[in-house]
């Protein structure tokens, strides 16, 4: 009786705290606020930025800071039109380059982004950038921590939110917690589960366009990366992505939503 008590009231737990991703509609586990990831997401980037050599003053650094800029204005726009800002409380964006042979770009939850110098040549320009931008920005936006640190807890028998789970066993708490953000250590950023690597690029597509950047660019980016991984270990960025043949096939369903946004953003 007692497991059968337990099992209904973790149920519960899971229904009422379910919410829904902006744009994709998708149900995720939300057992976690931005009030209790984003002071823990912002001290991890502090400790990422002292221990790298940031080459943001640098040409290739301002147009990181730039597209950053230009993408996080169009998403709050649009979420504050969509009703949906409140899912942005306590964001604090932030755009840095690291100098880094690893082409891999990350967005810790709260819009903490960073960009490997590794990656830039495969960007080639702004546009490229944009994708990039836009898929990390996504991972952000649609609380993709959040929903794996809910899991993780949840996982572990950790219900009564961070603040309760960090008294109860911090080293336990702490570690959900980077597995959620995907750090792993040493500058290097573990990737998300494929099926939020498929949102992120659905959304990013969205909010490249969103911010005026011509999503058409996104297929060839990614053949791009693909070609850079052939005969050699695919890039980090690549690690647990899809293979690139679904990407594209997905990103071409997605393009004539992107290009709608894309048009109506040329218009304004």
């Amino acid at each position: 009786m007692l497991k059968k008590i337990s099992i209904l009231l973790l149920l519960g737990i899971i229904t009422y705290s379910c919410a829904k991703v902006p744009f994709s509609g998708r149900n995720q586990l939300s057992l976690v606020s931005n009030a209790e990831i984003l002071p823990m997401s912002y001290d991890q980037y502090d400790e990422v930025l002292k221990s790298s050599k940031l080459v943001t003053n640098t040409a290739d650094g301002q147009k990181v800071v730039n597209v950053g800029k230009r993408i996080a204005a169009a998403v709050e726009k649009y979420m504050r039109e969509k009703g949906y800002e409140k899912e942005l409380d306590g964001f604090q964006w932030e755009f840095n380059l690291i100098e880094s042979e690893q082409v891999n770009a990350w967005c810790m939850p709260g819009g903490k982004v960073a960009f490997y110098t590794g990656i830039m040549p495969i960007c080639k320009d702004e546009a490229g950038i944009a994708v990039v931008m836009g898929h990390e920005v996504a991972h952000a936006v649609a609380s993709h921590a959040r929903e794996r640190m809910s899991n993780g807890l949840v996982l572990n028998g950790l219900l009564g939110g961070v603040q309760v789970a960090m008294g109860q066993n911090p080293t336990l708490t702490q570690g959900i917690f980077l597995q959620a953000i995907g750090y792993g250590g040493q500058l290097g950023m573990l990737k998300f589960s494929r099926r939020h690597e498929l949102e992120a690029d659905q959304l990013g597509l969205n909010f490249m366009a969103l911010a005026g950047y011509d999503p058409r660019v996104a297929p060839a980016f990614w053949e791009r990366m693909n070609a850079g991984a052939e005969g050699a270990r695919p890039p980090d960025f690549l690690s647990t992505h899809p293979g690139p043949d679904r990407r594209i096939q997905e990103l071409n369903k997605q393009m004539p939503e992107s290009l709608a946004y894309y048009e109506k953003s040329n218009k304004q």
